[in-house]
């Protein structure tokens, strides 16, 4: 009688730890960008778990992997969207910055095709950060609905919890959805 009902509870908490990350929604706006391994396990585990993101601001960096890792019907971008990009760099030993030549290729080989095709025709990814608004960012990135337009709002005016989820903070969980919605904090370290 015991091993069913240890079976039993595995089951019921193997569904529920794994729940509400399959179902969440991440608003990246005001992102710096940081260390490409870091965002790119983001983005991978987003792309795994099916979480919406919801660009509503600048996204810059590493920020921007999210466009080429996660699927684009998880990606959207709001009015409010830019994209910036640079070259990958890492400190030099005495506190300056050299370009990462394959760290940058990287990045550019993780973006769609037409996504390289408009960093080639606007200088390519130098130390100088280029930015991708508007109806350029439209017509490569799905325009929000009016639906992820009230989420990303919700997150905005939400007053952030403690409560800590994968790198994430739960900034709001509403109630006439099954949604859990996070909101990613962004990584202040330089991106290498």
């Amino acid at each position: 009688m015991r091993i069913p009902s240890l079976l039993t509870a595995a089951v019921a908490a193997a569904m529920v730890s794994s729940s509400p990350s399959a179902h969440a929604t991440i608003r990246l706006a005001n992102d710096p960008g940081g260390l490409i391994a870091a965002y790119q396990h983001r983005f991978d585990r987003a792309r795994t778990t099916g979480e919406r993101i919801i660009i509503d601001g600048s996204c810059l960096s590493a920020c921007t992997l999210a466009i080429g890792l996660v699927p684009p019907e998880q990606v959207c971008v709001t009015p409010k969207a830019v994209l910036g990009f640079h070259a990958a760099w890492q400190p030099t030993p005495y506190g300056g910055r050299a370009v990462s030549r394959p760290a940058t290729q990287h990045m550019m080989d993780i973006y769609p095709s037409a996504l390289q095709t408009w960093i080639n025709s606007h200088g390519g990814l130098t130390p100088h950060m280029i930015f991708l608004k508007g109806d350029d960012l439209t017509s490569m990135v799905s325009a929000c609905s009016e639906d992820d337009l009230a989420t990303a709002q919700q997150i905005a005016s939400a007053r952030p919890s403690h409560a800590r989820h994968s790198g994430r903070m739960a900034v709001a969980r509403m109630h006439h959805h099954r949604r859990a919605i996070y909101a990613v904090r962004p990584m202040l370290v330089p991106m290498y």
